[in-house]
């Protein structure tokens, strides 16, 4: 765990009040006890809505953006850097209700994120999120990558062998 404050309950309570995601009609709706996964809707409202009158594809990508570094700061703790590296959206279809996306952080996948960076490597494991409407079809898909190191103080020295 990063600290006593870093919990799935505090993280989703200060998600909700943070003006990007409140003024855009974002909202955790859950989050994983164990960061493993969070749910994530977005609302359909007048201020949110295109000049096609669906949802403002910003808004859409925005409901992505911090979501699987925070996770992840939540399990690999203080230990490690994890920030977003790189995104992309590809739009499907048009947002005309309130839309929802899934995360999820298999055991397989964070298993390997500790076996590709426990001698300090860098690593940039990549996720895709379908956004679905209220039909359950999907809207758009994001696929990010983000950036994962251990800590300096945190690697194990690599002794060499003469």
């Amino acid at each position: 765990m990063f600290n006593k404050f870093y919990t799935p309950k505090i993280v989703k309570m200060a998600l909700n009040l943070w003006p990007p995601f409140w003024g855009a009609g974002i909202a955790i709706t859950e989050i994983g006890p164990n960061f493993t996964y969070v749910n994530v809707r977005l609302k359909l409202r007048w201020w949110n809505k295109n000049a096609n009158r669906t949802q403002y594809g910003g808004s859409i990508f925005s409901m992505t953006d911090p979501i699987y570094a925070l996770m992840l700061m939540g399990i690999l703790g203080k230990e490690y850097y994890v920030w977003d590296k790189q995104a992309g959206i590809n739009f499907i279809k048009p947002g005309s209700s309130e839309l929802t996306a899934r995360f999820c952080l298999s055991e397989e996948t964070i298993e390997s994120i500790y076996r590709e960076t426990e001698s300090g490597e860098k690593y940039f494991p990549e996720f895709v999120t379908a956004i679905v409407d209220t039909n359950g079809e999907v809207v758009a898909e994001v696929k990010r990558t983000l950036y994962i190191r251990k800590k300096p103080k945190f690697r194990e020295a690599v002794v060499s062998q003469v």
